[in-house]
């Protein structure tokens, strides 16, 4: 009976694997057609993806509530709950960001360098697709399609694989983005979406080396260091956003405050929110305690060091408080007694993702952005603004934390890869 039913298990293991292999074939013969559709065709097929998903936002806001219904019931924390939420405003603005990127240029073709050389053989570096990308990612619906509209304007086929507790959502949209490409000269299986939440299909998924060119993991720390461990693929990992705001000395305190407020409440659980404050100590009794009062007003909860302690009331920091992305209403904060410390502490504890200086000190701020040595580094900005929206990308696929072989909001050339084109007329090698 136990063998009898091991058998039947692996039988369906086998079914599931040849539906992903199916897709992954599917999605290498997109990608081959890609290569050669016209820029034009590929912004014409991107603006009906916007018009039908607008006029579809209804039944998408109507799917997305069984998602957070769900996620409720399941006692999902509230943060989680909020990056699942699809209401009129947020289709409205993915539908917009989709129009946005149709209006960018495309950057498949383009000529990165051009040279001839003695021997008369002209060289062009040539921008061009990566290929077939899977997009693995957690909680939020409106990936599905920022992530679509990306990859098919940088010609890209991708496969999407959505979070279980965003099922129903996921697949309305991409449902209607294939519905959208029926007579555009897209093909329909460049963007095809895996309706099942078997986790173990991932694993087989990032096993496709030769049919699968990238994997861009974008959720929980957790999950992108799992796929990027057990992948044959290469990855492209969104990682965590333990990002940091340095208070100098020199700091105006009403841009300290709003900064700040900005930077943890205006929307506290995403990547690009601040997670913890350093303070300098010659800044810290004349602005802190306006900050402190402002973000009070807005529920957060502070958990400072003992000097922080002694100018404001809040909790006690841990030292696991240092490390944690809190992806909610909860700041670390810690006084600091110079710039260089604040630079070591983010060394020590940060993601690399977005950390930012308040200062006035053009001096201070220069040795900050030089030091700091992460993706995005803001003076005198919100950390918020590291989306690819808000720096003119038209949208994002992930941010990536990682050196290679992008950084930071990824758009349509982080995308791309390159090619050499060689010219001759008969040269041959001596």
């Amino acid at each position: 009976m136990l063998k009898e039913h091991l058998m039947e298990n692996n039988d369906k293991e086998k079914i599931k694997q040849k539906k992903i292999f199916d897709i992954a074939s599917r999605a290498v013969l997109a990608s081959r057609e890609l290569r050669i559709i016209s820029s034009d065709s590929k912004k014409n097929a991107l603006i009906k993806i916007a018009e039908l998903i607008d006029q579809k936002s209804e039944d998408i806001q109507f799917r997305n509530e069984i998602d957070v219904e769900a996620a409720k019931e399941d006692n999902l924390p509230a943060a989680l709950i909020d990056r699942l939420l699809l209401d009129g405003k947020r289709i409205k603005s993915m539908t917009d960001g989709i129009r946005e990127v149709a209006a960018m240029e495309d950057p498949v073709g383009e000529v990165l360098s051009h040279y001839t050389r003695p021997n008369g053989l002209v060289i062009d570096k040539v921008r061009v697709p990566l290929g077939v990308i899977a997009m693995i990612y957690e909680s939020r619906p409106n990936v599905t399609g920022d992530s679509a509209a990306l990859c098919l304007m940088s010609s890209n086929a991708v496969i999407l694989r959505g979070g279980t507790e965003a099922l129903n959502s996921n697949l309305a949209i991409g449902h209607y983005i294939r519905e959208a490409l029926k007579g555009t000269d897209i093909p329909q299986d460049a963007v095809q979406i895996i309706d099942d939440s078997d986790r173990n299909l991932i694993n087989y998924l990032v096993s496709l080396k030769g049919m699968v060119d990238v994997v861009i993991p974008r959720g929980s720390e957790e999950m992108i260091e799992t796929i990027s461990r057990m992948s044959s693929v290469p990855v492209i990992g969104h990682g965590k956003g333990l990002c940091h705001i340095y208070i100098d000395s020199s700091a105006d305190r009403k841009k300290a405050v709003e900064i700040v407020y900005n930077a943890k409440v205006q929307r506290p659980g995403v990547c690009n929110a601040v997670e913890t404050l350093l303070v300098h100590t010659d800044a810290a009794r004349s602005i802190l305690p306006a900050v402190c009062e402002k973000l009070r007003s807005a529920q957060v909860e502070l958990r400072g060091d003992e000097a922080a302690r002694e100018i404001c009331q809040m909790n006690e920091a841990t030292e696991e408080d240092w490390s944690t992305e809190y992806l909610s209403l909860i700041l670390s904060v810690k006084i600091v007694g110079s710039l260089e410390e604040a630079v070591e502490h983010i060394e020590k504890y940060g993601s690399r993702h977005s950390d930012c200086i308040i200062a006035e000190d053009r001096e201070a701020c220069d040795r900050f952005t030089d030091v700091v040595d992460s993706a995005c580094v803001y003076c005198n900005a919100s950390t918020r603004f590291t989306d690819g929206n808000q720096m003119g990308l038209g949208a994002e696929i992930g941010i990536s934390n990682q050196k290679l072989h992008a950084r930071g909001p990824m758009g349509l050339k982080e995308l791309t890869s390159y090619k050499y084109l060689i010219r001759g007329n008969g040269q041959i090698r001596q």
